[in-house]
């Protein structure tokens, strides 16, 4: 990561190096990045339907999905109850000037453009759109794109809550072929894995040169210090959890996650993270299998804590900056809001800025600034969402280890390494 910035920043003094940082580096992180979305949706079928199937018994699928959904409104809340304490604490929106509010629409007028239509797209839909959502037409169709998660696991959960229900001797040869596929999938996540360093090292440094006007950041570095310092108190608050609760050390926890954490960091997104998340989860924090097929993916779909505290800090940003004031009612209505948009939110980069819209236009603000509104934030977005997202799945690994301790499910972590059946070879 760090020798990815180096190149970048060097490349980025002279035309040419960047040229080719586009043209030779970045596309090895384009690589890795595909890579993990690959085995992103085989993964889920093959974990889920694994976890569900060796539960046994349907009242422990309810017992488990209850208890983990609760949890995550739960943190998403805290989240988001930080965002507004730390965004009131600094002030952010205070400080910008009308030139340089000016300069920063122009320079990301379009996109905000683009990611409004988008937006609109979404709220035009009917009130229960989201449940009808949920439901594939077409299993195929859904799992041939990582944006359609929430379907494919609906799918998944609903196959295997069947399987539970026909005899076991029946379900016998299903339950083998997914245990096996699984155990295939996560070798593969071991495999691409062993590639992370060149691929991170190529997604940093394309993002240093695809960065442009440097000096726009300076502006708004009053309201990434506000984010930045909302993320690390909530990651703060996963650390008292696991320490406190769950009985695990700080550096346990963040030596059995940190890759994922990276990962996260460099991609921006929780769900082409979500098969490292897995496999750091189970085999390095010692949640078991049927816990982490099940909290993983859901939280990579409905848990976005990260987000969640971004959208507060930059709704009253946004606010600020044009002088919209917010009631206490409006601020309930920010809760709320964002907590129902981040549920069924895509687990991919960019997808917190629709949410944003969501959000804003919830509480009536003016839409004549809603663009320059959007451009402002989109200014410093990149860097900001790959914090979040790390925070994003910190948090499914935390609620995994906090839902594994309440059923008895934390053991001690068993790694296992890509080449562990090498005598095959």
């Amino acid at each position: 990561m760090v020798l990815g910035l180096i190149i970048g920043l060097i490349a980025s003094q002279s035309g040419a190096g960047v040229g080719f940082v586009k043209d030779w580096i970045k596309p090895f992180g384009t690589i890795f990045i595909n890579l993990l979305k690959l085995i992103a949706i085989p993964l889920i079928i093959a974990s889920l339907i694994k976890g569900i199937a060796d539960l046994k018994d349907i009242s422990k699928f309810s017992s488990l999905g209850i208890r983990t959904i609760a949890i995550y409104m739960v943190t998403t809340l805290i989240a988001l109850s930080i965002g507004l304490a730390v965004v009131y604490m600094i002030n952010p929106g205070n400080s910008i000037s009308a030139e340089t509010l000016a300069e920063l629409v122009s320079a990301n007028n379009d996109k905000a453009n683009s990611t409004i239509a988008s937006a609109a797209n979404q709220q035009s839909r009917s009130p229960l759109s989201f449940i009808v959502n949920m439901v594939p037409s077409n299993i195929f169709e859904a799992a041939g794109n990582n944006r359609n998660m929430l379907q494919v696991i609906f799918f998944v959960i609903f196959f295997g809550i069947s399987l539970l229900l026909i005899p076991a001797e029946k379900a016998r040869p299903l339950k083998d072929f997914f245990d096996s596929l699984n155990d295939v999938i996560l070798k593969m996540v071991d495999i691409i894995m062993l590639y992370a360093p060149v691929g991170v090292l190529a997604l940093m440094a394309a993002l240093v040169v695809e960065t442009t006007n440097p000096d726009l950041f300076i502006a708004l570095a009053k309201y990434a210090v506000a984010v930045v310092l909302g993320l690390l108190l909530m990651m703060a608050f996963y650390v008292l959890v696991i320490s406190v609760y769950v009985g695990k050390s700080p550096m346990t926890f963040f030596k059995g996650i940190g890759p994922a954490q990276l990962v996260a960091f460099s991609t921006s997104s929780s769900a082409a993270t979500l098969p490292v998340t897995m496999e750091r989860v189970e085999e390095h924090l010692g949640v078991e299998k049927e816990v982490v097929s099940f909290v993983c993916p859901v939280g990579a779909t409905i848990n976005m804590d990260g987000t969640s505290l971004y959208q507060a800090v930059a709704t009253v940003f946004i606010c600020q900056a044009f002088n919209f004031e917010l009631t206490w009612g409006a601020l309930l209505t920010i809760l709320f809001t964002a907590l129902l948009a981040s549920v069924g939110a895509a687990a991919v980069p960019g997808a917190g800025v629709v949410m944003l819209i969501i959000v804003l236009e919830s509480v009536n603000f003016p839409s004549e600034y809603l663009a320059l509104g959007i451009a402002m934030i989109l200014a410093v977005d990149r860097p900001l969402d790959m914090i979040r997202t790390t925070v994003n799945i910190t948090g499914d690994a935390s609620v995994s280890m906090i839902v594994a301790k309440q059923l008895g499910k934390l053991k001690d972590p068993n790694p296992k390494n890509w080449d562990d059946n090498k005598e095959h070879f």
